[in-house]
């Protein structure tokens, strides 16, 4: 009963903190533009199941893809085991879920080989992070702190599927013959703790299955202020993926409604619509508030693994653009102004995403080659964030390049990018005959 109260005080905490978290980052989505929509339900379905469950862009880099794909379906698998653990915490009971029969034998056994396989993939996660100097772990934007973050909870998830291991080897050879489930890999883990008394293996079942369910509820809660936020949101993320190509720069319904008002001879005559209301609208990307809904999202669910920027041309070049940090500095941005925001709309610190975070010599450096966007096994879409961004600079301040501004003066000028008027556009080809030779 004691285990009862202790375990339902423990779980209501966590779902309080949990609620609490997310609840507070779910607000700052108010601060964001755009209209949430869904359509094309079973074409963002498909996409989920191949990008999201079958991780088919993960395995672009086949042998490390593979290790975290296995992670992937691991805990997606273990997360039965979680539940029933949750299950009997709150009733007292034991193996509550195990009247599932046959179910129940391919969950256990499933679960048991994943934790073997995941605890050996977070080993090489380690390995990796902390002994190889692997050039996308590198960059201006990732801190010692997200460095730590990563190395935290790696070590978390390698010490649940220990416990995990450690909780049902206990379990077999604390049952002996009289166990439910299968265990493949315990089973041969069991007879290394069975020459101890029953209270012993009492002792190591219960404080292994005490660490397990602890961790995930720690490993809940630090996720909303992790990098491996992802774990939540990586799912709604890929199902909202913009459906059009990736080339594709979307219009401005702002700009393309002054335009067509331009191109009606009859729009200035007529009446305005009712409730009509002229609001002030910023073009383009200046700070967090203006960004899109959907690029908001694609910062929390970012998992920093650089593999955007590891195929940018720009960065590869030795340029000062990387994909990676204009989402990280989005999120952190949004982190810095939304509380203050949320209290006082009109609140300024006097700082901005732009030039504060990122630097303008960034966003020009951009080819909008879309190979971040391609890459990202996530589906994020960079270039729409960049191209938002110097939408700002060009309409707002005119702050575009000097080739970009000399193209668009002629543009207004000469109704072309080149430098001279229309009239002499074709003078080029004057000479073009003078060389051939009449026909007959």
């Amino acid at each position: 009963m004691t285990k009862q109260i202790v375990f339902i005080i423990i779980l209501v905490l966590t779902i309080v903190v949990f609620a609490y978290s997310f609840l507070r980052i779910l607000r700052f989505f108010k601060l964001t533009k755009g209209k949430f929509k869904i359509d094309h339900l079973g074409k963002r379905i498909g996409i989920t199941l191949n990008v999201a469950f079958f991780q088919s862009k993960i395995f672009r880099k086949p042998i490390i893809g593979f290790l975290h794909a296995l992670v992937f379906w691991g805990f997606c698998v273990i997360l039965f085991g979680s539940i029933e653990m949750v299950i009997d915490g709150i009733s007292g009971s034991e193996r509550s879920l195990s009247s599932l029969g046959v179910i129940y034998d391919i969950f256990m056994a499933s679960g048991d080989i994943f934790a073997l396989l995941i605890a050996i993939a977070i080993l090489v996660f380690l390995f990796r992070r902390v002994f190889m100097k692997i050039k996308r772990f590198q960059g201006a934007e990732l801190k010692k702190k997200s460095k730590q973050d990563a190395n935290l909870a790696l070590s978390i998830i390698f010490l649940l599927m220990v416990s995990l291991l450690g909780m049902n080897s206990a379990y077999l050879a604390l049952v002996s013959d009289q166990y439910v489930g299968i265990y493949p890999i315990s089973t041969f883990l069991a007879p290394l703790i069975s020459a101890n008394d029953p209270t012993t293996l009492h002792i190591i079942h219960e404080t292994n299955w005490w660490v397990h369910i602890g961790l995930v509820f720690l490993f809940a809660n630090i996720l909303p202020y992790s990098k491996h936020f992802h774990v939540f949101m990586s799912i709604p993320n890929v199902f909202l993926s913009r459906l059009e190509p990736l080339g594709k720069i979307r219009t401005m319904e702002s700009i393309k409604k002054e335009v067509e008002l331009m191109m009606d001879p009859n729009a200035a005559f007529a009446a305005p619509a009712e409730n009509e209301e002229e609001t002030i609208e910023r073009f383009g990307v200046m700070d967090a508030e203006d960004t899109d809904w959907k690029n908001y999202l694609d910062s929390l669910t970012c998992t920093q693994c650089g593999r955007c920027t590891s195929v940018c041309p720009a960065n590869q070049t030795g340029k000062k653009l990387s994909p990676r940090k204009v989402f990280v500095d989005l999120r952190a941005r949004m982190k810095e102004k939304g509380p203050e925001l949320l209290k006082n709309k009109d609140y300024n610190d006097q700082k901005s995403l732009l030039r504060d975070y990122i630097a303008e010599e960034e966003l020009w450096a951009c080819t909008t080659c879309n190979a971040c966007a391609k890459e990202c096994p996530l589906n994020i879409n960079h270039p729409s964030l960049i191209v938002d961004m110097r939408r700002y600079l060009v309409l707002e301040e005119s702050a575009a390049p000097a080739e970009l501004n000399a193209v668009f003066t002629n543009i207004e000028n000469n109704g072309a990018p080149w430098q001279f008027s229309p009239e002499d556009r074709i003078l080029w080809t004057q000479d073009l005959y003078m060389n051939e030779k009449p026909t007959k």
